[in-house]
């Protein structure tokens, strides 16, 4: 009697090497791209433990994501070639390409909020300036210039009241009898709201790495992506750069913010398609050194010289 073949493993996770058109990461190529991996996930994990999610959820999370790019790839593919061709492209048995495409996945975008929307337009309305383009206090109600005109030019699905005391709560304005005053060098964060802080960070390091990896995987890189790093830095000068990016935010705020609302009024009275979209930012990382050494544990010894700030990333 002919001996059976061996079963094949039912790891649904796993891919079989012996299917035709796997193939494992190797090669300089690949091994830079698992280094960027790495240093991508290294902070999601980070998010992660501190929030309490564990790994199956988020396991599940990129086998979706691979799920969606291979079909994103493939958008001409016959239903009935799909799942086989998924499973080829991620190295997904076709059993769990099957299971990820039948969960549910539906997920809300987060969009700006209207407090941030009338908080913007507030801060960059030349409108809404002195002549020292500082932003003018408001009266609480009446025609233009007011702060109930302010809301009504943003929304008209909140109350005007409402948003004055979401505003203040965030320690971003103050009503002073009946004049509303933005607050001097008030940035808007969220604060005291986990679920509208995670939205802000997955809508703007998405759109980023969006951004990034367009410009690595396109033949011509089409977005804006640079940065500049430097090292050798004390803690002073640490705290006297982040006020240099702060008033950077300021001045392109500035600029920006009545730009891209004069091409939204355009569209809007054109009757142009308005479904396109932007995203700007600008944000700064640092690190602080190490404390001071006992004389038991000497300091490590730093890992690369002081140098010239270095331009970074793409064109």
């Amino acid at each position: 009697m002919p001996a059976l073949p061996p079963k094949r493993s039912r790891n649904n996770s796993a891919p079989d090497p012996s299917e035709p058109g796997r193939s494992h990461a190797s090669g300089p190529d690949q091994s830079a791209l698992l280094s960027a991996l790495a240093a991508l996930i290294e902070p999601m994990a980070t998010l992660a433990v501190a929030q309490g999610a564990p790994l199956a959820a988020v396991q599940d999370l990129v086998k979706m994501a691979f799920v969606d790019a291979a079909q994103r790839a493939h958008p001409t593919l016959a239903a009935h070639g799909v799942v086989s061709r998924i499973s080829t492209a991620t190295g997904l048995h076709r059993r769990e390409v099957s299971r990820i495409m039948q969960l549910d996945r539906r997920s809300v975008p987060a969009r700006r909020s209207p407090a941030s929307q009338v908080f913007t337009r507030w801060q960059s309305d030349p409108a809404l300036k002195n002549r020292r383009g500082e932003p003018l206090a408001l009266p609480r109600q009446g025609p233009a210039p007011s702060f109930e005109a302010l809301v009504q030019a943003v929304t008209r699905d909140v109350h005007p009241r409402s948003l004055l005391d979401e505003l203040c709560r965030l320690g971003l304005a103050r009503l002073d009898g009946e004049t509303v005053h933005l607050m001097s060098g008030a940035v808007f964060v969220p604060q005291g709201n986990g679920e509208r802080m995670l939205g802000y960070l997955g809508s703007n390091v998405g759109d980023h790495l969006r951004a990034a990896v367009a410009n690595v995987v396109s033949e011509k890189p089409p977005h804006f992506e640079q940065a500049v790093s430097a090292d050798g830095l004390s803690p002073e000068s640490l705290e006297a750069f982040g006020q240099i990016v702060r008033t950077q935010w300021q001045a392109l705020l500035a600029a920006t913010a009545p730009a891209l609302q004069k091409m939204i009024d355009a569209d809007r009275a054109a009757g142009r398609s308005d479904d396109g979209r932007v995203r700007l930012g600008l944000y700064s990382y640092s690190e602080r050194p190490p404390a001071a050494a006992t004389p038991e544990e000497p300091a490590a010894a730093p890992k690369r010289k002081p140098g010239r700030p270095r331009k970074e990333n793409t064109p």
